[in-house]
């Protein structure tokens, strides 16, 4: 097979492929000597079938095979033997054949662009931190020893009132029947704590030691149990102490409740808990600025259909939704069935389209050298690596992991979503590990801000979108308004002629009367 380059623009390349006339016969035959010798006909012994019955059984579906393993063939040695890193599937289309005639095909490729790393060494990153707030952290300590403060029954009596402890029994009964779920005994029960369904707690304040007291409640009509939502029920509920809360003290009694060593202990674990509220959006900054000292260093052609899938992802997400507004604004009812197909960034107009092209150049860009870098210095995510993502999936599927195994194990694209954030991970903790970082504080305002402002352009676009499609809508119920008027004014000047028409039946009647008396 002839293999030639035709054109080349870019990283998108194409080459002719050419099989003669004579060497595709040439194997055709060959492949129907090989299927003779196998094969099984009526009326012939097997391996006896004459040629010319076995060309007119077999011949196209041969002829078939026969093409697609040369073009297949002749595919593969283009790319193997041009040295081609592929950035897509080739795409391989036959340009002309007839029987007796060369066969011509032609196959189109992306390839991945020639990428520098930048020297990692070289970049200055500013990695955000937040330093422990004092505030924060006494505001926690303090909440920590409100709700765990000592409580001593109370021995004079009393009545129960918000911030009391009472020990009591339940029975909840709807339509005096009592329900699954809705019976406990000597149950602690803080007042004000608000662990009960609404009004509850406030059905026992003022209730005595001793005193059975029927509290009648409503269950909220998104209750979980659904055999309970937006019931009445009422709960008998004998009070059999009274409890109140002491002093609450911040001390080592109180880490040592709580678990810990002593006060230190619990103090720092406190701050280490606050601190990893904000260890995502601390991730997320570090790695935004690493990826805009890359975009400085970095310049190179990116292949098409990756850059088109990138931007018509941010396109739809800067739209709203899926791409495509429904209200065309018609002037005439038809049927919606959508036989025409949509571009991605049809509702942006031509600055957010350049805002959409920007991003989606930068992060194949940024995707392409995190990828290289990765390969350069043998950054790997491992089939282990996967198969505990795979099992750290199932785990937030309490009941179901089983299938979640199942699905990740049996949907290969899955498995790929789940290892490219790890990937990512790895190279930026090394490209972390080699440039020069200087950490730099900011505080819990400042540090979501940034974030926030990041995101502005895509949110705008939505507002955008939204009030856009709300204009839509409003102008197509005025049409429809419009319409229907029309529609009653027709009616109603088709409907005079028969009322008059009607008037005058009465009329007849009445000389009808007249003339029989």
């Amino acid at each position: 097979m002839d293999i030639n380059e035709t054109s080349k623009d870019g990283l998108a390349l194409e080459y002719e492929l050419k099989l003669t006339a004579q060497d595709l016969d040439s194997k055709i035959s060959t492949r129907l000597e090989e299927v003779a010798k196998t094969a099984n006909m009526p009326g012939f012994r097997p391996g006896k079938v004459p040629m010319t019955v076995v060309k007119a059984r077999f011949g196209d579906q041969v002829k078939g095979e026969v093409i697609r393993t040369e073009l297949d063939n002749g595919a593969r040695d283009a790319v193997e033997k041009n040295e081609l890193k592929l950035a897509s599937q080739p795409r391989l289309d036959i340009v002309s054949y007839e029987d007796g005639q060369d066969l011509i095909a032609k196959l189109m490729v992306e390839v991945m662009p020639d990428i520098s790393i930048p020297d990692l060494a070289g970049i200055s990153v500013d990695r955000p931190t937040l330093p422990a707030n004092d505030d924060e952290i006494n505001e926690t300590m303090s909440r920590l020893a409100d709700e765990n403060r000592p409580t001593q029954k109370v021995e004079k009596a009393r009545k129960a009132k918000m911030g009391d402890v009472v020990l009591i029994d339940f029975t909840g009964r709807i339509d005096g029947v009592a329900f699954e779920g809705g019976t406990a005994s000597d149950h602690m029960l803080e007042l004000g704590s608000n662990s009960f369904i609404p009004g509850f707690e406030e059905g026992l304040v003022g209730a005595s030691v001793g005193e059975t007291v029927d509290v009648k409640v409503s269950f909220p009509s998104d209750y979980q149990a659904e055999h309970l939502a937006g019931k009445e029920a009422v709960f008998e509920c004998p009070v059999k102490e009274i409890h109140e809360k002491g002093d609450a003290s911040i001390d080592d009694a109180l880490a040592t409740k709580l678990g810990f060593e002593d006060l230190e202990k619990l103090r720092e674990a406190v701050a280490g808990q606050l601190s990893s509220q904000h260890a995502m959006a601390l991730r997320q900054a570090v790695k935004t600025n690493v990826f805009d000292q890359l975009a400085q260093n970095i310049d190179f052609d990116v292949p098409p259909s990756l850059l088109k899938a990138e931007y018509d992802g941010i396109a739809k997400s800067m739209s709203g939704d899926d791409g495509h507004d429904h209200n065309h604004d018609h002037d005439h009812d038809h049927d919606h069935d959508h036989a025409h197909s949509h571009a991605a960034d049809e509702n942006l107009d031509d600055a957010e389209k350049a805002e959409a092209h920007e991003m989606a150049l930068r992060r194949v860009r940024l995707g392409l050298l995190l990828t290289e870098i990765g390969n350069q210095n043998n950054i790997t995510v491992t089939d282990e690596d996967t198969k505990q993502a795979v099992m750290q999936q199932a785990y937030r599927f309490p009941g179901q992991e089983q299938q979640v195994i199942e699905y990740y194990n049996s949907n290969p694209d899955a498995l790929r979503e789940l290892a490219g954030p790890m990937f990512e991970e790895r190279v930026m903790d090394y490209i972390l590990e080699m440039a020069k970082v200087t950490d730099k504080e900011t505080t819990v305002e400042a540090l979501y801000a940034e974030a926030e402002e990041r995101a502005k352009p895509a949110k705008a676009a939505k507002e955008k979108k939204a009030a856009k499609k709300k204009a839509a809508e409003k102008k197509t119920a005025e049409k429809k308004t419009a319409a229907k008027k029309s529609d009653t004014k027709a009616a109603s000047a088709k409907k005079a002629p028969a009322k008059k028409a009607a008037a005058k039946k009465p009329a007849k009647k009445a000389a009808s009367k007249a003339k029989k008396s």
